[in-house]
């Protein structure tokens, strides 16, 4: 099938939702999912700026006190998805995996930047249980995050419901690939899937940008969740090496998504030794007999020799290459007898 999504800001990340669907049913073997958002009237722009909390200074500023609004982005994404087996089959790369997903709509709400933490906490275990994964495997979370100075503490507070408990679980970081590129809006969402994803599989977690101090209304105390403030490296095993997507659509619809690392490749099974290559032992001598004892020395040497290719290698190297041989005999005219030495290589 070949269709257009529309649920706002959550667009590509529920397109996302549905070919993963397509896939695991069977009726597509190969998806290809793409988010565009391209800045080309002002009258958008207009709009947004009489009806939504655009940032006055161009800066999204997630969980950030001095959060003021988001910025629009440009931007256009776009991934290739297939079941993990088939990927592994074909010999693809695998960025990274996605383990579940789950879309949910957000019900009564205060408006539009006024979300419902309760059903975003619900569509968050939603995923983690097309996931079969537990909370606190998931050690990175890239959130909707749009830097308002509401909407920013509600979502964290659903992600301190979900995935925040401390206990013994490593930390959990959060940032918003908004803060770098501002909001990509219908392609928002697939654009925080790809930096997941990068991450997973580089094992490094980008920073975010814009924060100098936690937002009042944000209490990440006795959570083990946190601002990932700078880049720094994921020293995680792949069992918590786990990353959950949020996108949140204006007209109510939420989608979440959770990505893990992709499989190790299985070792190629070892090919059985070759049979060593036969060698030449070149052998030469005046008579005859010095010759016949010349073999027997050199048989008597090998056979008694340690087994191996080497053992056989050096011998033939040196009698052809490091040794003189000697020179084949020539009839003298006049001999008394009429016969040569019997002298030549073998």
């Amino acid at each position: 099938p070949s269709l257009t999504v529309d649920t706002a800001c959550s667009s590509s990340l529920v397109a996302v939702h549905l070919a993963c669907q397509s896939l695991r049913s069977g009726e597509s073997d190969l998806t290809v999912v793409g988010g565009v958002n391209l800045i080309l009237s002002p009258s958008v722009a207009v709009a947004h700026a009489k009806g939504m909390p655009l940032s006055p200074d161009g800066r999204c500023r997630t969980f950030d006190a001095a959060a003021s609004g988001y910025t629009r982005g440009e931007g256009v994404v776009a991934v290739a998805l297939r079941r993990l087996s088939d990927a592994v089959a074909a010999g693809d790369p695998v960025i990274a995996v996605i383990n579940g997903t789950a879309v949910n709509q957000d019900g009564l709400s205060n408006g539009q930047t006024a979300p419902n933490g309760r059903a975003q906490q619900k569509v968050i275990r939603q995923a983690l249980k097309s996931a079969a994964l537990q909370p606190d495997q998931i050690t990175l979370v890239e959130a909707h995050g749009t830097g308002t100075v509401l909407g920013d503490p509600i979502e964290v507070e659903a992600l301190a419901a979900t995935y925040g408990r401390a206990d013994e679980a490593p930390p959990c970081l959060l940032g918003s690939v908004k803060t770098n590129i501002g909001h990509l809006e219908s392609a928002a969402g697939l654009a925080g899937l790809v930096k997941a994803a990068l991450c997973i599989k580089h094992g490094r977690i980008i920073g975010n940008l814009n924060f100098d101090r936690l937002n009042p209304n944000i209490d990440l105390d006795g959570t083990r969740l946190a601002i990932a403030e700078k880049a720094q490296d994921w020293t995680v095993p792949d069992r918590f090496r786990h990353a959950a997507v949020s996108s949140f659509g204006a007209g109510g619809t939420n989608a979440h998504a959770i990505l893990g690392p992709a499989p190790s490749p299985e070792p190629a099974p070892e090919a059985a030794p070759a049979p060593p290559p036969p060698y030449v032992v070149a052998m030469s001598a005046r008579t005859e007999e010095l010759l016949a004892a010349t073999a027997a020395a050199h048989r008597d040497f090998l056979h008694g020799a340690p087994a191996g290719d080497a053992e056989f290698r050096g011998v033939a190297h040196t009698s052809t290459v490091r040794r003189t041989h000697q020179a084949r005999a020539r009839r003298r005219s006049g001999s008394a007898t009429g016969r040569s030495p019997a002298s030549q290589p073998v």
